[in-house]
């Protein structure tokens, strides 16, 4: 049997063997010159000969050592001697293809951004957390205090009340909570320090034809465009361009806010690092019990 000097196949007659070596490049090549040789043996004898030794090659796997790149992938090639590359993104494992991957990270719940209990990948952290902070986990366990409507989050609760939307606190609304608040705060621990206050809630702008513009209807003041009239009229009486009355709890974070909503939402967002979403929750209820019993707001 005649075996080929560099994989492991073998041949019945020399001639086959050579073939086999021309084929595949299968030579001993020698690791300066472009000479070639049949064993390793011959190959080494040149080298000392002429000082064509060059630094060795490794295989990636196993202690073999070779002298060109070209041996050492082949070697890897017939042994299958490539290391692993392709990483899972949770665990220290890595495979030798994106599939392989795949599949493990499938049957092991090790995406990076993975719900383990809906079984769902998710593009980013963010979408992750939305996802985590939403109905489907989180339900609807935060209750208007007057009409015990159920809500996902503190901005929707508060949203819910400063819009006037709440059947049982029809004269509840963001002027009126405003002014609830900003008495029960007199250290501005979460109202803006202000000279005065006007009834801006109570203000109702129309919109005129010559907010048409010919391709859309825009706002004057933030040259946004609309499809329709009623579209810019409720923008331009939303809270988006009226006086920002709120800060962000956390002490150095420059947020301001429009709106008790706006505030909530900030803080749920944990963009500041300020507090947990479950913390939220529990500052929000603070809100609650300050508004309802008229106690002064000291701090969370």
């Amino acid at each position: 049997m005649f075996e080929c000097s560099t994989c492991t196949e073998e041949f019945w007659d020399q001639d086959d063997c050579d073939d086999h070596m021309d084929y595949q490049r299968h030579w001993i090549e020698c690791e300066t010159c472009s000479r070639t040789f049949r064993t390793q043996i011959a190959c080494n004898q040149h080298m000392n000969a002429v000082n064509h030794w060059a630094p060795t090659f490794e295989c990636e796997t196993c202690t073999s050592t070779f002298y060109s790149q070209h041996a050492a992938n082949n070697h890897m090639n017939a042994k299958n001697h490539w290391l692993p590359t392709v990483a899972c993104e949770t665990c220290p494992s890595k495979f030798h293809s994106e599939q392989a991957a795949e599949n493990h990270m499938r049957a092991k719940g090790h995406y990076r951004n993975y719900c383990q209990a809906c079984r769902r990948r998710f593009m980013n952290e963010n979408c992750l957390r939305q996802h985590l902070n939403s109905r489907i986990h989180r339900g609807t366990n935060i209750a208007c205090p007057f009409c015990q409507t159920g809500f996902v989050t503190a901005s929707g609760a508060s949203h819910h009340l400063e819009s006037g939307s709440c059947p049982q606190a029809q004269i509840l609304n963001r002027d009126s909570i405003h002014q609830i608040i900003q008495q029960l705060d007199p250290n501005g621990i979460v109202c803006k320090k202000q000279l005065g206050w006007h009834d801006e809630q109570n203000s109702t702008y129309s919109v005129t034809d010559s907010a048409w513009n010919g391709s859309c209807w825009m706002c004057y003041l933030c040259k946004r465009g609309f499809n329709s009239r009623k579209a810019l009229q409720l923008h331009v009486n939303s809270p988006v361009h009226k006086e920002k009355v709120y800060h962000c709890l956390k002490r150095g974070c420059p947020k301001e806010f429009h709106s008790l909503a706006g505030l909530f939402n900030h803080l749920e967002s944990e963009s500041c690092g300020f507090m947990r979403f479950e913390g939220v929750q529990q500052v929000h209820n603070q809100f609650n019990d300050a508004i309802l019993n008229r106690r002064r707001i000291t701090g969370f």
